[in-house]
């Protein structure tokens, strides 16, 4: 076996997907058809959950502090200001913000880190067929060169090369028509504090600060026909429409570094798994843009598998413990589908009644204090629980399945940490030195033992790596689970 682990796409899901494995010890290789790292992306935000991801990763690194802090939507009808979303800590335990950030630059960070653990993505590598047997998975290049891997993971995007030759599904629909996507400079500029977005007839249009003092510009528009515009087709389409929109005559769009265009679609993978071959991300799932959804969603596909993977590649789990993966993962991206879904209908409403409803109605319920935390709160996804999951369980809070938050804990030496720290390539224990051996008999040494003031009443907590609940008792009870799951 060549290696244990090959990754196809070198976006942000399989580097992170990478990225996790090494820190396990699982070899891998990542193969990418393009023919270097991108320089644009459609993703801009990463919400609390993908922080935490990256922290988690070691990967976090200085990205906050390149990051733009613009925590407000304000949307506008001309010149007036009718609705204000404000984005605060929705408090659940978590010390990684949400950023404003490109996606090329997160990809970036994820690149350092896995050098740092050993790896480097191969550009150039496209993936032309495969084949799979009860040990493993033979991939053919277009270079006519093969590698043989235990396990493939499609991480390659909605065009998944994976998904088609694994001959699994992706139903779906066209939700939307266009919408046009620039990134350039603004003259005169707009209040970086936020993003700012108008309403009008002919569609919405958003405008989002980046870091360098670049603006991100999206706009609804199903009238622009050209098949095949070229970049300079799109920006002076989106400069045309730009003062129409806003109202604001005087604002000038310069310096384009990037245009595009695309339509909404909403698709669901029949299954993220058929043997020895899983997919992850936008090639398991594809939605609208709105909320910043679509890397959040899929780095946490990418930490779900990730330790799963680790404990079935060197034995201590068996197979069926990956069936978890798509049990827990692939309900979230079905709430997902369809929140984006329902927030991209809202934007585009085209007639005057659904216009009248947004502009009338729903504007003024989300200037409620109430609707905002509940916002912060949704699209955040430290929500996100697997309770309702094979692995998850029932009981009194927080139960076998709940994300556990960024305990402050100790150490065995005395010595200060936090619990997300601690879970890099590791589970942990939350208690006696009884419970930590039970652990580590089935789990080596991929458990760490930690003492917190935590909320579980004095019981013992398994917390796995991706920071939700195994279980919680004692000695015995943590055996018993470890045992049912991975067994």
């Amino acid at each position: 076996m060549e290696t244990d682990v090959l990754v196809v796409g070198a976006g942000p899901v399989g580097l992170a997907l990478a990225c996790a494995l090494r820190q396990y010890g699982v070899s891998v290789r990542v193969i990418d058809k393009a023919a270097g790292p991108a320089t644009t992306s459609r993703a801009n935000f990463v919400h609390a959950r993908g922080s935490e991801v990256l922290d988690r990763l070691d990967a976090l690194g200085d990205l906050p502090e390149e990051s733009v802090r613009a925590m407000t939507i304000t949307t506008y009808a001309g010149d007036r200001p009718m609705m204000q979303i404000r984005f605060g800590d929705p408090g659940l335990g978590t010390a990684a913000p949400p950023m404003v950030i490109s996606q090329a630059r997160v990809e970036a960070r994820l690149r350092e880190r896995l050098a740092e653990l050993g790896g480097r993505p191969e550009w150039d590598k496209r993936l032309t067929d495969l084949g799979q047997d009860t040990a493993g998975v033979t991939a053919v290049l277009a270079d006519g060169s093969t590698v043989r891997a235990g396990w493939l993971v499609g991480c390659d995007g909605s065009a998944s090369v994976v998904r088609k030759l694994a001959g699994i599904r992706f139903p779906g629909v066209k939700v939307s028509e266009r919408f046009l996507l620039v990134d350039g400079r603004l003259d005169p500029g707009l209040d970086r504090s936020g993003t700012s977005g108008w309403t009008h007839p002919d569609g919405v249009l958003g405008a989002m600060p980046m870091p360098g003092d670049q603006w991100r510009l999206l706009a609804y528009d199903s009238t622009f026909r050209d098949d095949k515009p070229d970049e300079e087709q799109i920006a002076e389409r989106m400069r045309r429409i730009l003062p129409e929109r806003t109202g604001l005559t005087g604002l000038r769009l310069h310096d384009v570094t990037w245009a595009s265009l695309f339509s909404v679609h909403r698709r669901l993978a029949d299954t993220y798994r058929d043997g020895r071959i899983l997919l992850a991300g936008d090639a398991a799932h594809v939605h609208a843009p709105f909320g910043g959804q679509g890397m959040l969603t899929g780095l946490g596909d990418a930490e779900n598998l990730a330790w799963k993977l680790a404990l079935v590649v060197p034995g201590l789990a068996a197979e069926r413990l990956l069936d978890t993966y798509q049990a827990e993962r692939r309900p979230l991206a079905t709430q997902v589908l369809r929140g984006s879904t329902a927030a991209t209908k809202v934007n585009i409403a085209g007639s005057p009644l659904g216009r009248f409803l947004r502009d009338q109605v729903l504007m003024r319920v989300f200037n409620q204090a109430w609707i905002q935390r509940w916002t912060t709160y949704t699209t955040s996804q430290l929500w996100v629980s697997y309770r309702r999951g094979p692995l998850g369980g029932r009981g009194r809070k927080p139960r076998p399945g709940d994300r556990i938050g960024d305990l402050a804990c100790e150490r065995p030496d005395g010595g200060r940490t936090r619990l997300h720290a601690e879970l890099r390539g590791k589970w942990a224990v939350l208690g006696d030195q009884a419970a930590f051996e039970a652990a580590r008999q089935r789990l080596g040494d991929q458990v760490v033992s930690l003492r917190a003031a935590g909320p579980a009443g004095g019981l013992a907590m398994l917390v796995r790596p991706d920071a939700h609940l195994a279980c919680k008792g004692g000695p015995a009870e943590l055996a018993r689970w470890l045992d049912g799951a991975l067994r």
